[in-house]
């Protein structure tokens, strides 16, 4: 959620295949819900609690059918994770601004909701990265001030998620302006992406930046009120996270995010809700 071009390195990769030798057949992984015990003991007889914002579509939002419950490719992706080792799962669902020190804190055992991987981020909370980002810019229908680029941003309001990388990234390209001798960039910040989107809506903010896929969401199912002005290819990687030393959960995530790539089905999930399915990147572990 990154105007900057971030390079994510250092991956720790665990449960690695030994390289196959030549004339040698590999066998896809596969879920292996009844060896709970045997491969992740420490999550035996747990329910593990699954942290997300359900305004977040199309990776988390309310099923228009049943408020109660939650869709999103997220929460398939997490469903279809968690079910492949055979972990009890629920949701819990907060304020997405929040849910990052409640899973450092263990309120919550793993943030899965279009989590984006930062080096500060990284010293709170391991990852499994499974998917590279774009950031999104929305504005008003029609776009009244024809904002095209972020290099346009000089003399306006733009809205952005209390403690993303959005927020930190605008706070440079506002003392940017400034040091051209330009008006700079007045930074308002939502606790989730409705009152973001509303900010827009109602005209105290000219763009809301946030995750391209929820930005596009947004203007393709409001187009009378909505269009995205431009994006950016951030090169920024996104992943579920869990809190520092739960190795058994951690690992659980990689190997099944392993078996949903080499199976098709997080590639299934992305087109079902409008993904790009090359948004999806190779599997591994980020544990500073």
């Amino acid at each position: 959620m990154r105007s900057l071009r971030f390079a994510c390195a250092g991956a720790v990769l665990f449960g690695l295949d030994a390289m196959a030798m030549p004339g040698m057949a590999h066998a896809a992984p596969a879920c292996e819900p009844d060896k709970l015990a045997e491969k992740y003991p420490s999550l035996v007889g747990k329910t593990i609690k699954v942290g997300a914002d359900p305004e977040t579509a199309p990776f988390v939002v309310r099923d228009g059918t049943d408020f109660s419950k939650v869709v999103g490719s997220d929460v398939e992706l997490a469903d279809a994770v968690l079910d492949c080792a055979g972990i009890k799962h629920e949701m819990f669902l907060g304020a997405w601004s929040g849910l990052l020190p409640a899973t450092a804190g263990g309120q919550v055992d793993i943030f899965w909701d279009t989590l984006y991987y930062t080096p500060e981020r990284g010293k709170q909370l391991d990852y499994v990265l499974y998917m590279q980002a774009g950031t999104g810019a929305l504005t008003q229908a029609g776009n009244p001030k024809k904002i095209m680029s972020i290099t346009d941003s000089c003399g306006t309001t733009y809205a952005v998620g209390l403690g993303t990388v959005e927020e930190v990234a605008m706070h440079k390209q506002d003392d940017a302006c400034k040091a051209a001798g330009k008006p700079g960039v007045a930074i308002m910040t939502y606790p989730d992406t409705a009152s973001g989107s509303r900010l827009v809506q109602t005209g105290r903010a000219d763009i809301m930046l946030s995750d391209l896929a929820m930005i596009d969401s947004l203007a393709a199912n409001n187009p009378a009120v909505y269009q995205r002005a431009y994006k950016i290819l951030t090169g920024f990687t996104v992943g579920a996270a869990v809190k520092k030393g739960n190795s058994d959960l951690l690992k659980a995530i990689y190997d099944g995010m392993q078996i949903m790539q080499a199976n098709g089905t997080q590639k299934k999930i992305f087109i079902k809700y409008h993904l790009d399915p090359d948004l999806q990147v190779p599997t591994s572990i980020k544990a500073d």
